[in-house]
């Protein structure tokens, strides 16, 4: 049976959030493929994962025989979410840009998952070759020739953590200049935001398939 680890991590509801919607169009796309597979769920804003503190990054490099009942108790729910994405088929990434960078949730996500010696670090990377489709949602647009091109530190820094140090098969859906309707300095813009808005949800709705049919295989 097929797993989707689906995370989702913008401060506004679907019905006023741009990555929200588009994640929700690559899941149901994934679901009508896998009516019976397994998605699991986090939403980091509404639920967030506590921050990484000392004593379960210190846990995470010591024998689990040896830890200490506080160690325990602050490392399971670490090896909980680790576990969540070893085990996944595919995972689903809702990255809103805020300040120029991911959300701090989505950072306190990935600050439990990234362990040197088990998810990095070594020369069989549990998460190696694991597809993962990012919605890099974002007010403006940073792409390659913009001005803003040298301020993108969303894609950037995801390509680094999740392909380089995690292994994983990044792939992304960037909605932009999601602000347009709101700014009135970006109202000349409204048609580009359309246009990537409804080529967004074009890509999540095939890219869900896919990913659904490629776990199938």
């Amino acid at each position: 049976m097929a797993t989707l680890l689906h995370l989702d991590s913008s401060l506004m509801p679907e019905s006023a959030s741009a990555s929200r919607a588009v994640t929700a169009a690559f899941r149901k796309a994934w679901e009508e493929q896998h009516p019976d597979g397994t998605v699991v769920y986090r939403d980091l804003s509404v639920d967030p994962v506590p921050h990484l503190d000392a004593l379960a990054a210190t846990a995470g490099f010591s024998d689990p025989a040896g830890h200490s009942p506080e160690q325990a108790a602050a490392f399971a729910p670490r090896l909980r979410l680790i576990e969540e994405l070893e085990n996944a088929d595919a995972v689903l990434i809702g990255a809103p840009m805020y300040n120029l960078t991911i959300p701090s949730t989505l950072k306190a996500w990935l600050d439990q998952v990234i362990l040197m010696g088990r998810t990095a670090g070594v020369e069989e990377l549990p998460a190696k070759g694991t597809p993962v489709y990012v919605v890099a949602s974002r007010g403006g647009s940073y792409a390659p020739g913009t001005p803003r091109e040298g301020f993108e530190y969303v894609q950037n820094y995801l390509r680094a953590i999740l392909g380089d140090l995690l292994g994983m098969e990044v792939d992304f859906i960037v909605p932009e200049l999601t602000m347009a309707h709101v700014n009135p300095a970006m109202s000349e813009l409204i048609p580009l935001a359309d246009a990537s808005r409804a080529r967004a949800h074009e890509d999540a709705q095939a890219k869900g398939k896919s990913a659904a049919q490629a776990a199938a295989a």
